[in-house]
């Protein structure tokens, strides 16, 4: 992986980037440049950096300077990590290098504002798309933000999907090469179009998930067509799993059954603690020749209505895909969706919200023709699609984020939690991590804690 990470790189600098951003690229860290990107005040901030496979590290570095006019620097006050993450932290996704700050969901305080920004001063408080929009593209004019056209210049990623996704926060220089929001300080490039104001009556610690895991669980709803009297299955009890539950019923499903195993059993549990209504599956705990496919169709007739993928593609279950990843014979396994395709009703319907980066073997194509089984990729979430709509559901009480809310912990200690996060351990959902910025917990949230 890092071999082909690093090929990846050299490949993007020979072949060189498109001509189609109008913000500025591969600005991952001010330190790389600190004339042109660091603020002129020499101000130092802590932020979380990769430091190659299976490596991050808390360093100081300068804090960002505006660059362009429609350019606004956040004041941090709430970031968190994410399962997409988690392949950062592996070196799945091509084209990272070392000193790159990480982080794609983060809120804050407006700090300082170019002079073309427009609706935003210093001391409002804000919530940050993970992608970055221009607001005015074929795609931003649908709200399809995630999709922009002119903020990433990336080549490969051109070649490989046959277009390119817009630039995104702290997911390596294959989307763009933007510094991220695991820092004090965060550089927001057309601010007024991706940073979106937070009401008083909206904490940080609701808030911030607006950034990311909210969009993108009912992104992963809606456009997998969940409606009334649905049986859905979903294959993954992390965050995004558990709020598509939560919102599947919100749609009108009629059951829901979540999926885990292994060494992250224990989130079943939570999620069904949270809303008792899921019923849960546990593929460790299946007998000797009983399948996830197979115990589906005992549970409900001919298997659920619509399959939603929530885990993503380099968790490899069985040896084949297991060596073929290994040997780089594919980016991404197919076992889970072929899984869900297997599994549901004849024209059932399954999403696919979890993060492929690539190629994938042994796919089940009969399957999916010969009983038209409706395949979706539900793509990176537009947030700006959604995220006025959720922050009135959270405003109204019919949406609730701290219920996947289980840690708050200080950025200080991020790198710890990156590996415990990895690990599924201590029973991690979704946490809330703070900088000296931020102000004490919201009442009813987690109490900060510490591994040190």
């Amino acid at each position: 992986m890092a071999a082909t990470a690093q090929g990846a790189n050299l490949l993007e600098k020979a072949l060189g980037h498109g001509d189609n951003a109008v913000v500025e690229q591969d600005m991952t860290n001010p330190s790389r440049d600190r004339e042109k990107y660091a603020d002129p005040s020499g101000e130092k901030m802590k932020a979380l950096v990769w430091n190659g496979k299976n490596s991050v590290q808390i360093v100081e570095t300068f804090k960002p300077k505006i660059i362009g006019d429609k350019d606004v620097i956040v004041k941090v006050t709430g970031s968190t990590i994410c399962g997409s993450d988690l392949h950062l932290l592996h070196g799945a996704v091509v084209e990272l290098q070392k000193g790159d700050i990480l982080g794609h969901e983060f809120c804050g305080k407006v700090d300082s504002v170019g002079p073309a920004v427009n609706g935003l001063q210093p001391g409002d408080r804000v919530v940050a798309s993970f992608q970055i929009a221009c607001g005015e593209c074929m795609y931003c004019q649908r709200k399809l933000s995630s999709q922009c056209e002119r903020t990433n210049a990336n080549t490969i990623e051109n070649i490989m999907y046959g277009g390119r996704t817009a630039g995104m926060f702290g997911y390596s220089h294959f989307t763009g090469g933007f510094a991220g929001g695991q820092a004090e300080y965060a550089r927001v490039p057309y601010g007024d179009v991706n940073l979106l104001k937070l009401p008083d009556d909206i904490p940080d610690e609701k808030g911030l998930y607006l950034s990311d895991v909210l969009s993108t669980s009912w992104n992963c709803v809606v456009d997998t067509g969940v409606k009334e009297g649905d049986v859905v299955a979903i294959w993954g009890a992390g965050p995004i799993g558990q709020m598509c539950a939560e919102m599947s019923f919100m749609q009108g499903a009629k059951r829901v059954i979540v999926i885990d195993g292994g060494p992250a059993a224990w989130r079943l549990d939570l999620v069904k603690e949270k809303t008792p209504k899921v019923e849960t599956l546990n593929y460790t705990d299946l007998p000797r020749g009983t399948s996830v496919t197979s115990k589906l169709k005992e549970m409900e007739h001919g298997g659920p209505d619509v399959a939603l993928e929530c885990v993503a593609g380099e968790y490899a279950k069985g040896w084949a895909h297991y060596f073929e990843l290994m040997l780089g014979m594919e980016t991404d396994t197919s076992e889970i969706v072929n899984e869900m395709i297997t599994s549901v009703k004849n024209y059932g319907r399954c999403g696919i919200t979890g993060v492929y980066v690539g190629f994938t073997n042994h796919f089940n194509i009969g399957s999916l023709m010969e009983r038209g089984i409706r395949l979706i990729g539900n793509g990176q979430a537009p947030v700006h699609l959604y995220w006025q709509d959720l922050l009135k559901k959270i405003q109204d009480g019919s949406l609730d984020p701290t219920i996947m809310l289980s840690h708050r912990v200080d950025l200080s200690e991020m790198d710890t939690l990156y590996q415990k996060f990895d690990q599924r351990a201590d029973n991690l959902q979704k946490v809330f991590v703070q900088t000296k910025f931020s102000d004490p917990p919201a009442e009813g949230t987690p109490g900060l804690i510490s591994w040190k």
